[in-house]
């Protein structure tokens, strides 16, 4: 599974200052969508930066794992599903004040089990606009994605 380099970075709250020695750090990230088209956002957990912001689920690839890899590991770890394939879509690299994240963006449209929100988070299927708030800025070029995929009519991706 290869995914396309990102193209541009985007920077999140510019006017809080970041150390120079961060390293750039492998997200895997599943957009896991229903038949009906609706996509997952969960809530960031307690503890965690950006805490109770909506993002797709995921997490850091651990030392020699795949981004598939990871991302079986991170679903089947913070919300209880095992999926059945995933396929690279698109990568995108977030400077965020905490973090340089290059998140490996994946869809999966087949897995099992019953979501278990393992870290206390909340979880929500949603159409484009979508109603929860607030959202991760990491989430925005999915919603933008989609907007272009689906001929979405609308400033607001997310009301």
């Amino acid at each position: 599974m290869s995914l396309p380099e990102p193209t541009t970075v985007r920077l999140v709250d510019a006017q809080i200052p970041r150390s120079a020695d961060r390293q750039l750090v492998q997200v895997a990230v599943g957009v896991l969508i229903r038949s009906d088209d609706a996509f997952l956002l969960t809530s960031r957990p307690e503890g965690k930066a950006y805490a109770g912001y909506w993002e797709f689920p995921g997490g850091k690839l651990e030392l020699g794992e795949t981004v598939a890899q990871a991302l079986k590991r991170e679903l089947q770890e913070e919300i209880g599903i095992t999926i059945e394939d995933c396929v690279a879509w698109k990568t995108e690299q977030i400077d965020y004040p905490h973090a340089m994240v290059q998140l490996n963006f994946c869809k999966v449209k087949r897995w099992s089990g019953k979501l278990q929100m393992r870290e206390a988070q909340m979880y929500a299927w949603q159409q484009l606009p979508v109603t929860v708030q607030p959202v991760l800025p990491g989430t925005l070029p999915v919603l933008e994605w989609f907007a272009d995929e689906r001929g979405f009519v609308g400033s607001n991706l997310a009301n």
